[in-house]
């Protein structure tokens, strides 16, 4: 069974891995929901969605750069890296982290958040 868009929208609020930004879009249209202000909160959720998903090449060429190397320790950046290659191989199109799989699926749900 498919996740509601609020639980998907939990998930995010939830993921370690998510931006302050989203969290707070996320948050206010969590909060919106069947008042006069749901379609503009909808709307500016959707943005830092599609703004903030990490496409599978930018997580890749982030973790063989330096500031990778410095973000996930040389180590965690080189797992990152073949975890990544991994699952752009097997078709990924975004990074797996919790915070882009949850903005993945809302994307994914797009037309009903904006209806």
């Amino acid at each position: 069974m498919s996740k509601t868009i609020r639980e998907l929208t939990e998930d995010l609020l939830a993921a370690p891995s998510a931006c302050a930004e989203v969290k707070e879009t996320a948050q206010n249209y969590l909060d919106a929901i069947g008042g006069e202000n749901e379609a503009a909160a909808a709307k500016t959720f959707v943005a830092e969605l599609e703004e903030d998903i990490m496409p599978i090449d930018g997580l890749i060429a982030f973790a063989e750069s330096d500031m990778g190397a410095k973000v996930f320790g040389e180590e965690g950046a080189k797992n990152i890296l073949i975890h990544a290659k991994e699952i752009k191989s097997n078709g990924a199109k975004y990074c797996d982290c919790p915070a882009c799989a949850a903005c993945e699926a809302l994307l994914e749900k797009k037309d009903e958040i904006l209806k």
